[in-house]
Protein backbone atom coordinates (compact mmCIF):
# COMPACT_ATOMS: atom_id res chain seq x y z
CA UNK A 1 0.00 0.00 0.00
CA UNK A 2 0.97 3.60 -0.80
CA UNK A 3 0.96 6.16 1.88
CA UNK A 4 -1.94 8.09 0.34
CA UNK A 5 -5.66 7.81 0.88
CA UNK A 6 -8.71 8.99 0.88
CA UNK A 7 -11.54 9.45 3.61
CA UNK A 8 -13.88 12.01 3.04
CA UNK A 9 -17.29 10.70 5.18
CA UNK A 10 -18.74 12.83 7.83
CA UNK A 11 -18.28 11.87 11.31
CA UNK A 12 -22.08 11.70 11.67
CA UNK A 13 -22.26 9.06 8.61
CA UNK A 14 -19.27 6.92 9.60
CA UNK A 15 -20.58 6.84 13.15
CA UNK A 16 -23.75 5.64 11.87
CA UNK A 17 -22.44 2.96 9.48
CA UNK A 18 -19.97 1.67 12.04
CA UNK A 19 -22.70 1.59 14.88
CA UNK A 20 -20.36 4.06 17.22
CA UNK A 21 -20.52 6.80 19.28
CA UNK A 22 -18.75 10.21 17.82
CA UNK A 23 -15.87 11.19 19.81
CA UNK A 24 -14.17 13.47 17.38
CA UNK A 25 -15.36 16.87 17.88
CA UNK A 26 -14.43 19.24 15.50
CA UNK A 27 -11.40 16.91 14.15
CA UNK A 28 -12.92 15.55 11.36
CA UNK A 29 -13.59 16.97 7.68
CA UNK A 30 -13.07 15.34 4.26
CA UNK A 31 -9.33 14.66 2.82
CA UNK A 32 -9.03 13.66 -0.83
CA UNK A 33 -5.09 13.52 -0.04
CA UNK A 34 -4.47 11.60 3.30
CA UNK A 35 -0.59 11.78 3.59
CA UNK A 36 1.57 10.44 6.76
CA UNK A 37 1.04 12.06 10.06
CA UNK A 38 -2.54 13.10 8.96
CA UNK A 39 -5.51 13.15 11.20
CA UNK A 40 -7.57 10.00 10.59
CA UNK A 41 -10.55 8.52 11.60
CA UNK A 42 -10.27 5.42 13.01
CA UNK A 43 -13.11 2.76 15.07
CA UNK A 44 -12.22 1.58 18.28
CA UNK A 45 -13.45 -0.13 21.26
CA UNK A 46 -13.57 2.09 23.90
CA UNK A 47 -13.34 0.07 27.67
CA UNK A 48 -14.77 3.19 29.10
CA UNK A 49 -17.73 3.74 27.15
CA UNK A 50 -18.00 -0.32 26.62
CA UNK A 51 -18.85 -0.21 23.02
CA UNK A 52 -17.43 1.09 19.31
CA UNK A 53 -16.12 4.84 19.22
CA UNK A 54 -14.99 6.94 16.42
CA UNK A 55 -11.51 9.00 16.93
CA UNK A 56 -9.13 10.52 15.55
CA UNK A 57 -5.86 9.44 15.26
CA UNK A 58 -2.85 10.17 13.54
CA UNK A 59 -1.44 8.22 10.81
CA UNK A 60 1.45 6.29 11.29
CA UNK A 61 1.67 4.60 14.90
CA UNK A 62 4.18 5.64 18.09
CA UNK A 63 4.44 2.89 20.86
CA UNK A 64 4.82 4.62 23.79
CA UNK A 65 8.61 4.46 24.10
CA UNK A 66 8.93 6.84 20.97
CA UNK A 67 11.19 9.59 22.17
CA UNK A 68 9.13 12.04 19.53
CA UNK A 69 7.16 12.20 16.86
CA UNK A 70 9.35 11.97 13.62
CA UNK A 71 8.84 8.16 13.64
CA UNK A 72 5.40 7.80 12.77
CA UNK A 73 6.19 8.80 9.64
CA UNK A 74 7.64 5.86 8.81
CA UNK A 75 4.99 3.57 10.50
CA UNK A 76 1.80 3.62 8.54
CA UNK A 77 1.74 0.62 7.54
CA UNK A 78 2.31 -2.68 9.85
CA UNK A 79 2.57 -6.15 7.32
CA UNK A 80 0.26 -8.93 8.12
CA UNK A 81 2.76 -10.87 8.02
CA UNK A 82 5.14 -9.38 11.13
CA UNK A 83 2.59 -7.21 12.78
CA UNK A 84 1.70 -9.92 15.18
CA UNK A 85 5.73 -10.39 16.70
CA UNK A 86 7.21 -7.01 15.63
CA UNK A 87 8.43 -5.35 18.86
CA UNK A 88 6.36 -2.02 18.07
CA UNK A 89 3.20 -3.83 16.58
CA UNK A 90 2.82 -7.13 18.94
CA UNK A 91 1.09 -4.95 21.75
CA UNK A 92 -1.49 -2.95 19.59
CA UNK A 93 -2.21 -5.85 17.45
CA UNK A 94 -3.10 -8.24 20.30
CA UNK A 95 -5.04 -5.76 22.08
CA UNK A 96 -5.63 -3.01 20.18
CA UNK A 97 -7.30 -3.28 16.89
CA UNK A 98 -9.43 -0.58 14.87
CA UNK A 99 -10.85 -0.21 11.66
CA UNK A 100 -9.81 2.71 9.29
CA UNK A 101 -12.45 4.24 7.32
CA UNK A 102 -11.71 5.22 3.77
CA UNK A 103 -13.19 5.81 0.08
CA UNK A 104 -10.05 4.45 -1.53
CA UNK A 105 -6.28 4.38 -1.47
CA UNK A 106 -3.74 5.67 -4.51
CA UNK A 107 -0.87 3.95 -6.02
CA UNK A 108 1.19 4.77 -8.99
CA UNK A 109 2.79 3.02 -11.78
CA UNK A 110 5.52 3.52 -13.92
CA UNK A 111 4.54 3.67 -17.51
CA UNK A 112 6.76 4.54 -20.23
CA UNK A 113 8.57 7.25 -17.72
CA UNK A 114 5.18 8.38 -17.15
CA UNK A 115 3.72 8.02 -13.24
CA UNK A 116 0.19 6.86 -13.73
CA UNK A 117 -1.76 7.22 -10.12
CA UNK A 118 -4.59 4.87 -9.89
CA UNK A 119 -7.83 5.03 -7.01
CA UNK A 120 -8.67 2.12 -5.68
CA UNK A 121 -12.59 2.21 -4.72
CA UNK A 122 -15.42 0.54 -4.60
CA UNK A 123 -17.64 0.34 -7.55
CA UNK A 124 -20.37 1.35 -6.40
CA UNK A 125 -19.00 4.50 -4.02
CA UNK A 126 -19.37 2.57 -0.88
CA UNK A 127 -16.96 3.39 2.28
CA UNK A 128 -13.60 0.57 2.71
CA UNK A 129 -12.65 -0.45 5.72
CA UNK A 130 -8.77 -0.94 7.02
CA UNK A 131 -7.70 -3.03 9.21
CA UNK A 132 -5.85 -1.07 11.57
CA UNK A 133 -4.11 -0.98 15.43
CA UNK A 134 -4.12 1.85 17.29
CA UNK A 135 -1.80 2.97 20.25
CA UNK A 136 -1.34 6.03 22.62
CA UNK A 137 2.02 8.67 22.54
CA UNK A 138 2.25 10.86 25.26
CA UNK A 139 3.50 14.15 23.93
CA UNK A 140 5.07 16.41 26.93
CA UNK A 141 2.04 14.25 29.26
CA UNK A 142 -0.65 15.15 26.45
CA UNK A 143 -1.97 11.55 25.14
CA UNK A 144 -1.90 11.57 21.18
CA UNK A 145 -3.74 8.90 19.48
CA UNK A 146 -1.77 6.87 16.90
CA UNK A 147 -2.58 4.14 14.11
CA UNK A 148 -1.29 2.27 11.09
CA UNK A 149 -2.75 0.28 8.21
CA UNK A 150 -2.33 -3.44 7.98
CA UNK A 151 -0.97 -4.12 4.56
CA UNK A 152 -1.20 -7.57 2.93
CA UNK A 153 -0.53 -9.39 -0.61
CA UNK A 154 -2.38 -8.02 -3.05
CA UNK A 155 -4.84 -10.19 -4.61
CA UNK A 156 -6.21 -10.55 -8.22
CA UNK A 157 -6.28 -7.50 -10.55
CA UNK A 158 -4.89 -4.97 -7.49
CA UNK A 159 -1.77 -7.03 -8.20
CA UNK A 160 -1.09 -5.31 -11.35
CA UNK A 161 -1.09 -1.92 -9.97
CA UNK A 162 0.94 -2.92 -6.58
CA UNK A 163 2.48 -6.26 -4.81
CA UNK A 164 0.80 -4.94 -1.83
CA UNK A 165 -2.73 -3.92 -0.32
CA UNK A 166 -4.50 -2.27 3.00
CA UNK A 167 -6.02 -5.52 4.44
CA UNK A 168 -9.71 -5.01 3.54
CA UNK A 169 -11.94 -6.19 6.03
CA UNK A 170 -16.03 -6.79 5.05
CA UNK A 171 -18.93 -6.07 7.66
CA UNK A 172 -19.02 -9.95 8.51
CA UNK A 173 -15.15 -9.36 9.83
CA UNK A 174 -15.74 -6.26 11.49
CA UNK A 175 -16.66 -8.05 15.03
CA UNK A 176 -13.80 -10.41 15.46
CA UNK A 177 -11.33 -7.96 14.33
CA UNK A 178 -12.39 -5.24 17.27
CA UNK A 179 -12.85 -7.87 19.46
CA UNK A 180 -10.27 -9.06 21.93
CA UNK A 181 -8.33 -12.08 21.28
CA UNK A 182 -8.91 -14.13 18.06
CA UNK A 183 -6.48 -16.60 15.57
CA UNK A 184 -3.83 -14.31 14.14
CA UNK A 185 -3.92 -16.52 10.75
CA UNK A 186 -7.69 -16.11 10.75
CA UNK A 187 -7.53 -12.25 11.84
CA UNK A 188 -5.08 -11.89 9.28
CA UNK A 189 -6.46 -13.59 6.58
CA UNK A 190 -6.37 -11.85 3.18
CA UNK A 191 -9.46 -10.77 1.25
CA UNK A 192 -10.55 -13.45 -1.25
CA UNK A 193 -11.05 -12.73 -4.94
CA UNK A 194 -14.45 -12.84 -4.81
CA UNK A 195 -15.25 -10.07 -2.13
CA UNK A 196 -12.65 -7.66 -4.59
CA UNK A 197 -14.90 -8.24 -7.26
CA UNK A 198 -16.63 -4.71 -6.99
CA UNK A 199 -13.02 -2.52 -6.36
CA UNK A 200 -12.39 -0.69 -9.23
CA UNK A 201 -8.75 0.86 -10.51
CA UNK A 202 -9.82 4.14 -11.69
CA UNK A 203 -6.82 6.21 -13.13
CA UNK A 204 -6.46 9.70 -11.53
CA UNK A 205 -4.57 12.89 -12.34
CA UNK A 206 -1.00 13.60 -11.08
CA UNK A 207 -2.24 16.25 -8.64
CA UNK A 208 -2.41 13.78 -6.15
CA UNK A 209 1.14 13.50 -6.14
CA UNK A 210 1.85 16.82 -4.14
CA UNK A 211 0.15 16.59 -0.69
CA UNK A 212 -0.88 20.07 -0.95
CA UNK A 213 -3.71 19.57 -3.47
CA UNK A 214 -7.01 18.76 -2.24
CA UNK A 215 -10.82 18.21 -3.41
CA UNK A 216 -13.06 15.95 -5.52
CA UNK A 217 -11.18 16.04 -8.58
CA UNK A 218 -8.20 14.06 -7.18
CA UNK A 219 -10.68 11.27 -7.68
CA UNK A 220 -12.12 11.98 -10.98
CA UNK A 221 -11.32 9.76 -13.71
CA UNK A 222 -9.20 10.63 -16.08
CA UNK A 223 -7.45 8.72 -19.80
CA UNK A 224 -5.05 6.05 -19.43
CA UNK A 225 -3.64 3.15 -21.07
CA UNK A 226 -6.00 -0.08 -20.46
CA UNK A 227 -4.01 -2.23 -17.29
CA UNK A 228 -1.98 -5.06 -18.29
CA UNK A 229 -1.62 -3.91 -21.86
CA UNK A 230 1.84 -2.97 -22.37
CA UNK A 231 5.41 -2.35 -19.25
CA UNK A 232 4.45 -0.91 -16.27
CA UNK A 233 6.44 -1.11 -12.80
CA UNK A 234 4.95 0.08 -9.42
CA UNK A 235 6.34 3.43 -8.28
CA UNK A 236 7.39 2.86 -4.49
CA UNK A 237 6.41 5.49 -2.24
CA UNK A 238 7.14 4.29 0.89
CA UNK A 239 7.92 1.52 3.41
CA UNK A 240 5.63 -1.42 4.10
Amino acid sequence: MCGRYATTRSAADLSALFESYDDTGDGLGPDYNVAPTDPVPIVRISERLGGRVLSVARWGLLPPWAKDARGGARMINARAETVATTRAYAQPFARRRCLVPADGWYEWLRSDGVKQPYFMTRSDGGVLAFAGIWSVWRDAGTPVLTCSVVTTAAVGDLALVHDRMPLLLPRQRWAGWLGGGGDPGELLAPPTAESLAGIELRPVGGSVGDVRNDGPELVSRVPAQPLGSGSAEPVTQTLF
